[in-house]
């Protein structure tokens, strides 16, 4: 891959204060942001429990979404190019009903049409909770996606 432009100063900032949506809902933040590192941490609430009181799967699903399809579009984006999911492969590894879990994601290949990027969930302690792996489609400039322009939609 080519030599990426240095990521401005503020991203985190940014790119939190534009997350909106369900990542918003539950509370998603994003820790720090590099081309090959995201870092996010999410509060464990009730709300995010299923009927036994642990965090339910699609938490964990919605994390690994975000974190990999954030990745994928700011390695995209400098050559014009949108990032659009093509697999989610999220496993669960232990359960949690409270405390704070922490996402890391990193990129396992970086193509210019196709990327992977893999994200390990931790809890409080360290420990592993989730791990995932997503596939994505770079798209060009102007491509569409159900209809309409893929582009970032915000509010």
């Amino acid at each position: 891959m080519s030599q990426l432009p240095l990521l401005p100063d503020d991203i985190v900032e940014s790119l939190n204060a534009r997350r909106g949506g369900f990542n918003e809902t539950i509370g998603l933040e994003f820790v720090s942001i590099r081309y090959n590192e995201i870092v996010a941490e999410i509060p464990v609430t009730p709300t995010l429990h299923q009927p036994y009181g642990i965090v339910h799967g699609g938490v964990y699903c919605t994390i690994v979404e975000t974190l990999a399809s954030t990745g994928a579009a700011l390695n995209a984006m400098p050559r014009g190019y949108s990032a659009v999911g093509l697999e989610n492969n999220t496993s669960f590894i232990r359960a949690v009903r409270e405390g704070r879990l922490r996402a890391v994601a990193t990129p396992v290949t970086r193509g210019r049409r196709s990327h992977v990027w893999s994200v390990s969930i931790t809890d409080d302690q360290g420990r592993a909770v989730a791990t995932g792996r997503v596939r994505m489609l770079c798209l060009e400039q102007g491509a569409q996606v159900a209809g309409e322009t893929v582009g970032i939609k915000t509010g």
